[in-house]
């Protein structure tokens, strides 16, 4: 179902000018090296790309590399291996980061138990970095609000600080991967220019185009000269 199905206007972000922004996704469950097609013309209509590895070796080969951008971590069933300190070291360098669901936890007693005992497995290996939490909902009736979401979090084993990360910037740099994804080898630098750093460039303009005007005006005089 498109998104213009439910509404006809997207609604205007908080403080900007410009509606808000959706985008697509599509999560590959691999139980098979062949069922991952990076070079698919299908897989590059989305913008963000996720792999769900049913392996060990599927899933090293999603940490080390896939180019993917997201990993799902099971909550509907025991994780089938331990979590190894080496690929997810290697995924949270390139990048990469792992997705817990809490959806599951909410319908299920038994589905709770596996989400949380596969969570705190995952954070005990990778300490938190790079780790988003999201509601994986089927209805409505499974969202739950940013505190709530946090609070959750922490049951799955993270620290305060990194359970808000996990539903704000680290969902960030997951968009402005997916975004250096589709190009060769690109990167994107993002920074907050003050006040005081636009003014200081702008004297520093100034004062080179004044410099140059008066390294000019001697050899201006000698053409008028001669």
């Amino acid at each position: 179902m498109a998104i213009t199905d439910l509404m006809e206007e997207l609604p205007m972000v908080q403080g900007r000018s410009r509606p808000i922004r959706i985008l697509n996704r599509l999560t590959v469950v691999t139980s098979d090296a062949s069922h991952f097609r990076p070079n698919s013309a299908e897989y590059r209509r989305f913008d963000l790309l996720a792999v769900q590895p049913t392996s060990e070796k599927l899933f090293h080969a999603a940490c080390l590399v896939y180019d993917i951008d997201i990993i799902c971590i099971p909550v509907t069933e025991k994780h089938p291996f331990f979590f190894k300190r080496a690929p997810v070291n290697g995924a949270v360098d390139r990048g990469v980061v792992f997705e817990v669901s809490y959806s599951a936890a909410i319908r299920d007693s038994t589905m709770r138990r596996y989400t949380i005992t596969n969570a705190v497995c995952l954070m005990e290996v990778c300490r938190g970095k790079n780790v988003v939490v999201s509601s994986a909902a089927e209805t409505f009736l499974d969202l739950r609000g940013p505190y709530d979401v946090t609070n959750l979090g922490l049951l799955f084993g993270l620290s305060d600080t990194d359970s808000k990360e996990a539903i704000s910037s680290t969902c960030r740099s997951a968009v402005l991967h997916a975004e250096t994804r589709k190009t060769a080898n690109g990167v994107i630098y993002t920074f907050k220019r003050t006040v005081e750093s636009l003014d200081q460039e702008e004297e520093e303009q100034h004062q080179h185009h004044q410099e140059s005007a008066d390294s000019e005006a001697p050899t201006a005089k000698r053409t008028k000269a001669e």
